[in-house]
């Protein structure tokens, strides 16, 4: 890593000498003061004040912006560098790329400044950011394992979840069926209980009403039955009295008539009732008169 921060430069001597005012001189000296003493933001910021738009002077910025850690900075500038020996030019650009990571475009920096002119430490960090990229794929390699392992688990989990919900939903739906079959059969039970007590009741009712109507007709009954007895008694008596008193006129009249026609005969009679008399027995002897 060492190497990358050496980069390679070309003295501010021979860009004063080819390029340098008097007044550019004065502000170059200050620049080259502020470089050595690592105040690199304020050797860029006097560098960019001079007139010129030289190869040279934008190649020192892009060291100076290097050094001050303004990696995107110090591109623009080495690109605006074109003039200067292009074997280091390409070399600080390769080292620019990969302080920002940008690996696969170091390496190519690297390579093409390699095709110009050889040289162990352009080798040395082209080496360098090849390792580090194949590090970086490992690790990128690395973390998609571990991303899919973990986002497998994940899923896992969630199915589990899933599922736990699934069966708490499903046994609670089962539990809930249960418990309103049971708030069924206690309201059936209790409308069954209820109707029971219903016809109970009314069953009682009834039978209070019945019994309430044999008292009533058993009651009737007592107080018509002598009434009934008696009235039958009379009317059997009374029907017997006309069938007597009927008996008794033709009797009368029967003997009314013989009394008649004996009298016209004049023959002495002897009269009995019908009916009145004994049936004889068969031993008795007869005799009417």
């Amino acid at each position: 890593m060492k190497k990358l921060i050496i980069l390679f430069t070309i003295h501010y001597s021979l860009f004063t000498c080819i390029y340098a005012g008097i007044t550019d001189f004065k502000i170059i000296e200050k620049a080259t003061k502020a470089y050595e003493a690592k105040e690199y933001t304020k050797s860029a910021t006097l560098l960019k004040k001079l007139d010129t738009e030289s190869p040279q002077k934008q190649y020192d910025l892009g060291n100076t912006l290097y050094k001050s850690k303004n990696y995107d900075g110090a591109l623009e500038a080495y690109r605006k560098a074109k003039g200067v020996d292009e074997a280091t030019r390409l070399h600080n650009i390769g080292n620019s790329y990969f302080q920002k990571q940008e690996l696969d475009k170091a390496i190519e920096s690297y390579e093409k400044s390699l095709k110009l002119r050889d040289d162990k430490d352009t080798k040395f960090n082209l080496e360098l950011a090849k390792k580090m990229k194949k590090k970086k794929q490992q690790q990128k390699k690395k973390k998609q394992q571990k991303d899919k392992k973990d986002q497998k688990k994940k899923d896992q989990k969630k199915n589990k979840d899933q599922k736990k919900n699934k069966d708490q939903k499903k046994n609670q739906k089962k539990d809930d069926k249960k418990q309103n079959k049971k708030n069924q059969n206690k309201k059936d039970n209790k409308k069954k209980d209820d109707k029971k007590k219903k016809d109970k009741k009314d069953g009682k009712k009834k039978d209070d009403k019945k019994k309430e109507g044999d008292k009533k007709k058993s009651d009737s009954k007592k107080e018509k039955k002598p009434k009934d007895k008696k009235g039958d008694k009379e009317s059997a008596q009374s029907k017997a009295q006309k069938k007597k008193s009927k008996e008794e006129k033709l009797k009368e009249q029967e003997l009314r008539r013989l009394m008649k026609k004996m009298q016209k005969g004049k023959t002495p009679t002897m009269m009995y009732q019908m009916g009145t008399a004994k049936k004889p027995r068969k031993d008795d002897d007869v005799k009417p008169w």
